[in-house]
């Protein structure tokens, strides 16, 4: 399926036609990845006027810069998958699609007829994917799905912020984000498999699971030591001195892991004497006197500026960097030299900037694949009804219906 003006974008995924039913982060943050690759992106979204219209987070009413940050680069297609014309309509893009997602409570699909069964009936070799909050099924399978929650079930919260402070979320949505990268995996991996097999298959990915999968090491700490984590604020719970350390303009990160850190570290405080101190001989000994260590590095790192104290440590080889806010970011010199800060000229919003893909491709260079502004609401709903045959009388006819 080509795209809506008969041109491909430019991309590795270029050859992909994706079906997006998703709303809200996560599924959106999934399709995002196949979009800025090249794939044609179809937005599914219910017609104007018709009742449940998008007014979640990241609609275009509500926050026009999130909306361009996560629908870049798609289609808009108004279609009511709960009527019959609705339904043949997106039989007839799944024939001829590559991916469908969508992020509905489990439920839903199969009451609207779009169930992975009902569609992959229509194209064997369309990949199904499903984002939850809490899964397909299960106990708390129908609970409504949002980031915090998943952060807090999924422990998170427990070792985030300071000793003592109480649960803290994190400052980003990262259940929803991971959720979205997780599933976009998936997909590519059941794309990959359906080159060998001819067959596609459902995908299944959930809020609660990608959170559980972050946790990592934590989790590791429980499931093999069980011992249960706790948080540290700015401190790495398992070697010191690791964290953030006040200077005299400001504030720097320091990662001085294991003893050949520490030596280093030690001599470029100007004091050596540091690491025979008794109690600082060794991770777990600094772990046990972690107060006494942050003390006596904490008192020396004061004396100097942050851009001091960078240049000094990372010249002895010990890991550190400044703490930025936002906008520092995007006017940090490698962030500049890495271009990850798109630009994109906006019909509305005039000449502005998006963050790209973090990653490169050697025959797709970042800088060669374009970013389109989100689309409006419908925007290509007659151009794609067109390609699959409708003629503009019947095309009328199924707006005055909110078919489309």
């Amino acid at each position: 399926m080509s795209q809506a003006d008969g041109s491909r974008r430019p991309g590795p995924l270029a050859r992909f036609t994706v079906l997006d039913a998703s709303r809200v982060r996560a599924g959106p943050t999934a399709v995002r990845t196949f979009a800025d690759l090249g794939a044609r992106v179809i937005k599914l979204e219910i017609p104007p006027g018709a009742p449940g219209g998008d007014d979640m987070i990241g609609g275009r009413d509500h926050n026009r810069a999130d909306y361009e940050n996560l629908h870049r680069n798609k289609e808009s297609l108004t279609l009511n998958m709960k009527a019959p014309e609705g339904r043949e309509i997106l039989h007839a893009l799944v024939r001829r699609a590559d991916v469908f997602i969508e992020n509905y409570r489990p439920d839903v699909k199969h009451r609207l007829g779009i169930a992975p069964d009902d569609l992959r009936a229509v194209n064997p070799r369309l990949v199904y994917a499903s984002i939850s909050g809490f899964g397909q099924d299960g106990p708390a399978a129908g609970w409504p799905g949002f980031d915090s929650i998943a952060q807090g079930m999924g422990g998170l919260m427990s070792v985030t912020g300071r000793p003592g402070d109480g649960p803290l979320r994190a400052g980003i949505p990262i259940a929803d984000l991971c959720a979205g990268h997780f599933c976009a995996q998936a997909i590519l991996a059941a794309l990959l498999e359906r080159e060998a097999t001819g067959e596609g298959q459902w995908v299944q990915t959930s809020l609660l699971e990608a959170q559980i999968a972050m946790l990592d090491f934590q989790a590791a700490q429980w499931l093999v030591d069980h011992k249960v984590p706790l948080a540290t604020g700015n401190e790495h719970p398992l070697t010191v001195p690791t964290g953030v350390f006040a200077t005299s303009d400001g504030h720097i990160n320091i990662a001085a892991i294991g003893q050949t850190m520490w030596r280093r570290l030690c001599e470029a405080l100007d004091a050596p004497q540091l690491v025979d101190e008794p109690g600082f001989g060794s991770d777990p000994e600094r772990v046990r006197n972690r107060e006494r260590v942050n003390a006596a590095v904490g008192e020396r790192l004061k004396r100097h500026s942050t851009a001091y104290w960078t240049d000094r440590l990372l010249g002895v080889g010990v890991p550190c960097g400044p703490i930025h806010s936002v906008d520092q970011v995007f006017q940090d010199a490698q962030v500049r030299h890495l271009g990850i800060a798109r630009p994109m000229r906006h019909p509305q919003l005039g000449d502005i900037e998006l963050v790209g893909l973090p990653m490169q491709f050697s025959r797709h260079p970042r800088a060669d694949i374009p970013l389109d502004p989100a689309p409006e609401q419908g925007e290509h709903t007659d151009s794609i009804l067109h390609e699959l045959g409708y003629a503009p009388e019947r095309i009328a006819q199924l707006r005055e219906r909110f078919v489309v």
